[in-house]
């Protein structure tokens, strides 16, 4: 490639209100300073022409989840059109949570998780606290936390997903987040960029349809070698060639006492450059060498 590279920063429209990505400018600008042409770009902008940039950078399509064929449609095409990173074919495996079973089938230590899809008779823990969400999701949203025993109120939120069309998933609640949080390995160009660690999500007895904070008491936070490693580990499982460029493994404590993954998050993680502005520069190395 020659010249100056075009790359597009991927987000959501934000329609008027104020934009939640606290990274988006900086990263837009950092990505300027270095000599890119970078714009920050609706993914379901209509009159986008993604053939004219050389890379989309898919970063806070944060509201993906609720249209997710849609948008993997709209990343194959995507795709097929210019460099898109992650590829579609990340993009569509890491879409439904079922990945956590495949991860599982290779060893990866993962949260127990139990799918049910619509028809699917539901089968609810009775002997310990438990979370229900469903398999395509970001931000806690439809996901809340019950008692052991508790079924009429889950009962219910299983009834709205299957009715929205969404698989719902069952985990044991692990009572290690209360204690240690949830610590987020932040991978770029292959390798560890930095981590975090955030407050329990769940607070008993908030509905599932309720806003909630995504990451609370986030702060920085130094990984041991067994979260590094666990976290190497499921990257290390994904399907076929699959090379993301960035990624995200959300870590919590198992009943064992040992690190296990919540969530792998391919598609549009929050990479907290705020909480992280040392990183930024390593972020735009990687960008420009994916464009290249």
């Amino acid at each position: 490639m020659a010249g100056t590279p075009r790359i597009a920063v991927v987000t959501y429209d934000a329609r008027g209100e104020e934009h939640k990505d606290r990274d988006l400018p900086v990263l837009v600008r950092a990505l300027r300073d270095a000599g890119a042409d970078a714009v920050a770009v609706a993914w379901d902008d209509p009159d986008v022409d993604w053939a004219a940039f050389d890379l989309a950078l898919i970063r806070s399509t944060w509201d993906y989840s609720w249209r997710a064929e849609e948008f993997t449609a709209w990343a194959e095409r995507c795709g097929k059109a210019t460099r898109l990173a992650n590829p579609a074919g990340v993009v569509r495996w890491n879409a439904d949570k079922r990945y956590l079973g495949r991860l599982a089938e290779a060893a990866v230590p993962v949260v127990p998780t139990r799918f049910f899809a619509p028809g699917d008779p539901l089968d609810l823990p009775v002997d310990r606290e438990y979370v229900v969400k469903p398999a395509s999701g970001a931000g806690a949203r439809y996901a809340a936390r019950y008692p052991a025993g508790e079924r009429d109120a889950a009962v219910r939120q299983a009834g709205r997903m299957h009715a929205e069309g969404f698989t719902v998933m069952v985990q044991p609640y692990l009572t290690g987040i209360d204690l240690h949080g949830e610590r987020a390995l932040q991978f770029f160009g292959g390798r560890l960029l930095h981590a975090s660690v955030k407050g329990a999500v769940l607070a008993p007895g908030t509905p599932y349809d309720a806003d909630k904070v995504a990451h609370p008491d986030l702060r920085p936070w130094e990984p041991t070698a067994a979260e590094l490693a666990v976290a190497e580990r499921a990257l290390a499982a994904l399907p076929g060639d699959a090379q993301p460029l960035y990624a995200r493994v959300d870590l919590v404590t198992g009943p064992d006492g040992e690190p296990c993954v919540m969530e792998l998050e391919l598609i549009e993680p929050n990479l907290f450059l705020h909480l992280h502005p040392v990183s930024v520069p390593a972020v735009v190395a990687a960008v420009l060498a994916a464009v290249g």
